[in-house]
């Protein structure tokens, strides 16, 4: 039973990957990889069942803290261009009531 789970979390690896190649769009692409990664804990968290290894576990909670930073260091880079927050929005750049100091 836990071999067939495992070829299809690799099943699934395989068709992630294939749509982080041919995703229409960069946001598909993000989400492909973040859902690779989720498959790749998953993946961990059963061979360290399967060995009697609970150390996989630590491996595995490790990587999920790491995918998680990454898909949202992506995303920001992507949104602003750079991973500096800005510090006016282009919105917000006409002051509004007048001259504030006086």
């Amino acid at each position: 039973m836990t071999f067939a789970a495992l070829i299809a979390l690799l099943v699934g690896m395989c068709l992630l990957l294939f749509r982080s190649l041919i995703g229409p769009t960069m946001y598909d692409r993000v989400l492909a990889v973040n859902s690779f990664g989720t498959k790749t804990v998953l993946v961990l968290g059963l061979l360290g069942f399967v060995m009697g290894r609970p150390d996989f576990l630590d491996i595995a909670i490790l990587y999920t803290l790491i995918n998680f930073v990454s898909t949202i260091a992506i995303l920001k880079f992507f949104r602003y261009r750079s991973f500096q927050v800005p510090l006016v929005r282009k919105t917000d750049a006409a002051p509004r009531g007048g001259d504030r100091n006086g």
